[in-house]
Formats: structure tokens, sequence, C-alpha cells
């Protein structure tokens, strides 16, 4: 046999660490005037109390010019809804005046139970239509690497209250598996990738008519085991509650379909998602979706409008001061003390710590995959503050869905350099915007890959 040489990057090294190399680093450590300090501090504490910038955290408050919230906090658990949580918490809002509550919660779970049901067989769907790839194909890897996730964008939202309407929470309750979903997620994966491989011998075998029966049959295991996790979602629940002046009030009967027609009390149609890439790749003031992004066929396309950071921050500062919290995705992680509920852009010097420079900008945070959006919360608080330029924000509240235990009751505090770093996106409706942007609206998106940051869920 004949061999062959192997054409790969790692064949093509050749700057290996030599024993002179390794020594030499160590010296440099043994003489650098903090490295020895530092290491003695971070071995025995975590790296953000070490790095920590105190002047921030102590001018840092949690008061606002204008603060919409007075009802308590939700809690996601070990799940990755909250997108879900997020676009909820936006909607009740507006069914507690309704109907006069203190609090009020939407079921969370019976927005997971159809969400996963309907992306079950969107994926399957675009199997079917990229059967003829390879398996190796980079959209068809991408599409089994990543079949049915917690997370979700605004337009998926939309999609299922549109599709499947809302329930109260009471109706449709959490489960052990709603609010823990790694067991039940790790098990669907397994039946849609297999599902995934007998869709794709049938299309190999020319049996293309057989696809659908065969999918209507694996639809139907899915709902099962949905409905075995979290229980199966109303068709029809009756309604009544006291209100907070304890008047007793009663709807009776109603689809879910009926009660989201009467308490979902803003215009989910007229509602655009924003984002803030910089990259040079992505102009401002173009639309993009990405490829095989979605959750319901025939559902709204996840759709993004971009805009620069400060045209963000003013529609979403306008939008709460005219008393409208704003649905928002961010890189949650980021410079950030859970405990405290604090995010500022500077909030660690780990530069100081590691006598190193780790700067990068937006875009290349996103270009180098350093960065993408992957938590989505709500706004619903802004310190405005004057400026030779009018009206500015200082800093935002912002509604976790992570519980009371931190932050403020579960209430977090957004100062405004963090936002310019790390916000990615917000909802927003059309009647915000300029008219430039509303006119832009309208363009056909460009379509980005299957694998493009701005594709990432929130979760």
């Amino acid at each position: 046999m004949t061999s062959q040489a192997v054409s790969t990057p790692a064949a093509k090294m050749q700057g290996g660490l030599s024993a002179e190399t390794l020594a030499s680093f160590r010296t440099s450590f043994e003489s650098h005037p903090t490295a020895r300090m530092m290491l003695n501090a971070v071995t025995m504490n975590p790296i953000t109390d070490v790095a920590i910038q105190r002047d921030i955290i102590t001018s840092t408050d949690h008061t606002f010019s204008h603060r919409l919230d007075a009802w308590s906090v939700t809690n996601q658990k070990r799940s990755g809804r909250c997108w879900l949580f997020a676009g909820l918490n936006l909607l009740r809002v507006g069914a507690m005046r309704a109907m006069n509550l203190e609090d009020f919660e939407f079921s969370q779970n019976y927005l997971l139970f159809w969400d996963k049901l309907e992306r079950a067989n969107y994926f399957l769907e675009t199997i079917a239509a990229t059967a003829d790839r390879p398996l190796d194909d980079c959209t068809v890897a991408w599409l089994l690497d990543r079949p049915l996730d917690d997370g979700g964008q605004w337009n998926m939202f939309v999609n299922i209250v549109r599709k499947h309407g809302l329930v109260p929470k009471a109706v449709m309750p959490e489960t052990n598996s709603s609010s823990n979903t790694g067991q039940m997620n790790a098990l669907l994966l397994t039946k849609l990738r297999r599902a995934a491989s007998t869709i794709r011998r049938l299309a190999e075998q020319g049996k293309n008519d057989q696809i659908e029966s065969e999918k209507i049959e694996i639809m139907a295991d899915v709902f099962r085991m949905l409905s075995i996790h979290l229980g199966t979602p109303p068709a029809e629940f009756d309604w009544q509650w006291n209100d907070k002046d304890k008047v007793f009030h009663r709807d009776g009967a109603m689809t879910p379909r009926q009660f989201a027609d009467k308490y979902v009390t803003i215009p989910l149609d007229e509602y655009v998602c924003l984002v803030n890439d910089t990259r040079e790749t992505s102009p401002v003031g173009r639309t993009y979706t990405v490829d095989c992004l979605g959750n319901v066929v025939g559902g709204e396309i996840v759709k993004y409008l971009n805009v620069d950071a400060d045209t963000m921050k003013r529609i979403a500062m306008k939008t709460i001061m005219a008393g409208e919290p704003v649905w928002m995705g961010c890189d949650v992680g980021k410079m950030m003390k859970r405990d405290l509920g604090i995010w500022d852009a500077e909030l660690f010097d780990y530069e100081r710590v590691y006598s190193t420079s780790l700067d990068m900008s937006k875009a290349d945070r996103l270009d180098y995959h350093d960065t993408l959006m992957t938590h989505a919360m709500l706004f619903t608080g802004v310190d405005v503050v004057d400026s030779p330029h009018g009206e500015v924000p200082r800093r935002w509240r912002v509604e976790n869905s992570w519980g009371d235990a931190d932050g403020k009751k579960g209430f977090y505090v957004m100062n405004d350099s963090w936002f310019s770093e790390y916000m990615f996106e917000i909802a927003a409706r059309r009647s915000a915007l300029p008219k430039e942007l509303q006119d832009a609206l309208d363009q056909e998106p460009i379509v980005l890959p299957a694998w493009d940051p701005m594709g990432a869920l929130a979760y």
C-alpha cells in the first residue's frame, strides 16, 4: 500500500514549544512584579472577587427616574426558557392591568410544550428538505448538532402565541421536567436524530412519498413524550379570579386563543426585532434572517433590522418612558456580579490581574466567537439624565427570570456602558422607529448561514 502525505493544519505546524521556551516562561513568571501576588490571591478566591472594581459597585444603585414594575420576578429554574419568560413577562403587564391583579403569570410550561412540538416538526421538515446533501454538509451537521434547543428568539415567541394562544399558570403549572429540562431534552434529541436517519434513508431510497406519513407517526411519538414530561395542554379551561380589591370575576369556558385575544393588550403583530451587529459585513439599516432558524412551519421568519447602539438605546428609553417594558437579548454572563445584580463594561479589571490585554471590539468578539446573545430579559426601568445632546440613559432596570435571590429581589441594574458592549437586540413597535428604518423593514432580508452568531438563541 502506498502511503500518502497527510494535508491538515496540524500536519503543517512547526512551532512547537521547546524546553528552553518553557523555561523562559517560568523565569518570566517568577520575576514578574505582581504575578506571585495574584497567584496567592486567585488560588484562594474567585477571580471576580480579586478583579472587581469597587468604585463601580459603590457608584451603582438601584434607583431610576422611570420605573414600571410593581410585581415579583419569575423563575425559569434549570431550563433555557428565558426568551419565553421574558416574552410572557412583557405580556403579563397588560393582563394584570386588565384583570386588576397585583401579580399574575401566564403558563410558561404551556408555551414550552408547543414550542418543543412545533420545533420538532420544523426540524424534521428541514431534514427532509436537505436530505439530498451529505451528512458532513455544514448545514446538515449544524442541524443534527442542535435539533431542539430550549432557547429562542422574539419572532419564535410570537409564532407560538399567535398559533396556540396562552393560559394562566394555574391551568398548566410547572412540572419537574419543565423546570429541569435536561433529561427530557436528551431523550427528545435521541428520538429526533433517529427520526432524521429514517427520513434521510427514505429519501435516499427514492421513497419521498412516504416521508410525510412517517413524520406524522414520529410527531405523535414526540407529542406523547412531551405530554408525559409536561402534561397535556388544555384545549379549553374555566377562568375566574378575585382581583386585588377582592372583587370576583368569571370568564367561564375559554380556549387558549380566546384567552390570549382577551388579555394580550399589546399589538404583537406590530413588533419588530432590532439588533446591534457591528461587523463590517453587517451594515446598519439592513434586514437579516438566519438560514434554518425557526420553530413553526409556515410561521413568521426570524427577521432582524440592524441599527446602531444609540438608536436602540433611544427607542428602548422612549418606550419605557411611555409606560411599556422592553423585551431584550444580551450576552448575560459578561462583566456581571450576579449576587449584587450589576452589569458594567468595566466591572472587573482582569487585565491588571493577568498583566495582559484582553480588550476586543464588539465586532471582533462576534467574528472570533467570543460573544453572542445568550439570554433574554425585560427592561422595566431607566435612569434618564440631561446632557448637551438631550435626555440620555445612565442605567437600566432589568427584570430577570432567575428567581429573587440575587440583585434587588431578582431585579438587576445595567450601567449604560454595558448596554453598548453586550446588548444585542430588543423588540420594539414599528411605529417607534424613525421613518427611514420603518421603510428599511420592507427590504428582502439578507440570509445569514445557520451558524452565524446572530442566529444565537437566548437560553
